[in-house]
């Protein structure tokens, strides 16, 4: 990290630190507050995290790791969620999992080489009438399959209208 971007990082951090060190239960606002303003939350927020909200750096990055809105690296500029919960299971996402991830090339958690697309579960999208459901962005999708997948990743493969 240069030390002008370097310098706006750490502005940033102690900004968002100040106004949730003093409120109950602060840490989770704190940090979505810290993914809006990077996209992530950079491993080098912790220390001055855990520092401003005395906390240890385990139980900061313990807090990051257990929920799984939270990002330790940016994401791809698309992110694509597949749901895993029960109905979707049982109408097809598993398969859909596999079919997503050999088209991709990626597992869970991670993003595709060229940046475009990163792949997470969900643990439900609330469409569970219309299973398997996934998420791509904001935009949910109801009833996937492996082609209608491909259709989707078609679309964001294609520029959008300027």
């Amino acid at each position: 990290m240069n030390n002008v971007v370097a310098q706006g990082f750490a502005e940033t951090v102690a900004e968002c630190v100040q106004h949730y060190s003093n409120v109950p239960g602060g840490l989770l606002p704190l940090l979505h507050a810290i993914q809006r303003a990077f996209g992530y939350i950079p491993a080098e927020a912790v220390p001055l995290i855990a520092t401003g909200m005395q906390l240890s750096r385990a139980e900061v990055h313990g807090v990051i790791s257990f929920y799984h809105d939270f990002r330790s690296a940016p994401a791809g500029r698309h992110v694509v969620q597949i749901c895993r919960a029960e109905a979707c299971q049982a109408m097809g996402a598993r398969e859909l999992e596999a079919h997503a991830k050999k088209q991709l090339g990626i597992e869970f958690g991670e993003t595709t080489a060229d940046g475009n697309i990163s792949l997470e579960p969900v643990y439900c999208l609330g469409n569970c009438a219309c299973s398997p459901s996934l998420r791509i962005d904001d935009a949910i999708h109801a009833r996937v399959d492996a082609g209608r997948f491909d259709a989707l990743l078609a679309e964001l493969a294609e520029p959008s209208p300027s």
